[in-house]
């Protein structure tokens, strides 16, 4: 139920940023997660995760949260579920603001996606299934690299920091 709605509202936040909003605004800078969330747009750590780039971002991720949410919130129930993809994507955003302000010498950088979050719950499911790490690692690392080569534009740490956060989420068993 949860990952149901997770996916429902990135995909109406999604239209809405981009086919119903006409205001002045550029929502994708102010709820995406850059350089303003140091000069206090905390709530960036947050709505970065429901921010996509295009509809191919969009579906990718929501495919994705489908795969790993429906399984990790049957095993969960719905609110540690709804913690883990909440704290876990926070936790991610935040060690991606840090990494982007320490490594983009002060370019504008915008990070947006579910993908950090989701990631959060492939590490998770990692550490649950350890039949099934080895193969997520192997799936994190393409899903991180292999757009890189293809002159994709990727966060890629946020896929590695969730990844992490993740499975340190199952280890130290913060979330049961």
């Amino acid at each position: 139920m949860i990952a149901s709605f997770l996916i429902a509202l990135n995909i109406v936040i999604f239209v809405f940023v981009n086919y119903l909003y006409f205001g002045s605004l550029n929502l994708d800078a102010i709820l995406g997660l850059n350089l303003f969330f140091f000069q206090g747009f905390y709530w960036q750590i947050l709505s970065s995760m429901f921010m996509h780039g295009n509809w191919p971002h969009l579906i990718l991720n929501m495919i994705v949260l489908f795969q790993f949410g429906s399984m990790l919130e049957k095993y969960l129930k719905s609110f540690k579920f709804a913690l883990l993809y909440l704290i876990g994507g926070i936790l991610c955003s935040l060690l991606s603001a840090f990494y982007v302000y320490l490594s983009f010498d002060g370019s504008f950088v915008n990070v947006v996606g579910a993908s950090g979050a989701i990631c959060v719950l492939m590490g998770y499911y990692a550490y649950l299934d350890k039949t099934a790490t080895k193969g997520l690692i192997v799936a994190i690392l393409l899903m991180s690299f292999v757009p890189i080569f293809m002159g994709v534009n990727i966060a890629w740490y946020a896929h590695i920091f969730g990844f992490i956060c993740g499975y340190a989420l199952g280890k130290f068993k913060v979330i049961r």
